[in-house]
């Protein structure tokens, strides 16, 4: 297996076919409790990646969860990098990464890195990397996870940024029952940002 990538908490091999993400030790945190944390986000992620096959949403699908050796093996996504490829149809694009969204918070599934760096377009936009994400019913998540899609269109496509946000958020009210709750909520986060930075 090729290395194809490596985060803060991670190194990814692939071998075309299957994708194996090993959480490796830090050796700054106490023996006892980095095993218990890379153990609870290893078994978290497999938890959220097997519920996205559940819904039919496009991601990875697991293959293997080796909580012993903090491993988790997973389908390869082929495609483009969304990052790579916005620009060429921004607003159908968009539109969907915000009913992709929606499918998953609808599920209240939290992603927790919405950049388009995790996001790849093959014969639909499927998403990666659920190294972050978390179940959880709070408006407040929710609307953080679209105050960081919000972020990262701007630092990575910040000519493009405000018309791909709208679009997103368009597609994110057609599919979410409750999208104007959780908007509501991202007003609230917005602001408290805005305050820190008077």
């Amino acid at each position: 297996m090729q290395k194809i990538a490596q985060g803060a908490e991670a190194v990814i091999h692939s071998d075309g076919i299957t994708v194996v993400k090993h959480r490796f030790e830090k050796s700054y945190r106490h023996p006892e409790i980095d095993a218990e944390l890379r153990k609870c986000r290893t078994r978290r992620e497999a938890k959220v990646i097997e519920k996205l096959s559940e819904i039919g949403f496009p991601g990875p699908k697991l293959i293997n969860m080796d909580d012993k050796n903090m491993k988790i093996a997973m389908s390869h996504v082929k495609g483009d990098l969304v990052k790579e490829v916005l620009h060429t149809n921004p607003k159908k694009l968009s539109r969907e990464i915000g009913r992709k969204v929606a499918k998953l918070h609808a599920n209240n599934i939290i992603h927790g890195d919405l950049t388009t760096s995790n996001m790849i377009l093959g014969n639909e936009v499927h998403f990666i990397d659920f190294g972050l994400s978390f179940f959880s019913e709070k408006e407040e998540d929710k609307a953080v996870d679209l105050h960081l899609l919000k972020q990262a269109l701007e630092s990575k496509h910040y000519k493009i940024f405000e018309e791909c946000f709208d679009e997103a958020i368009e597609g994110y009210k057609e599919s979410y029952p409750d999208a104007q709750r959780i908007l509501k909520r991202l007003e609230i986060v917005e602001s408290r940002g805005r305050n820190k930075k008077k």
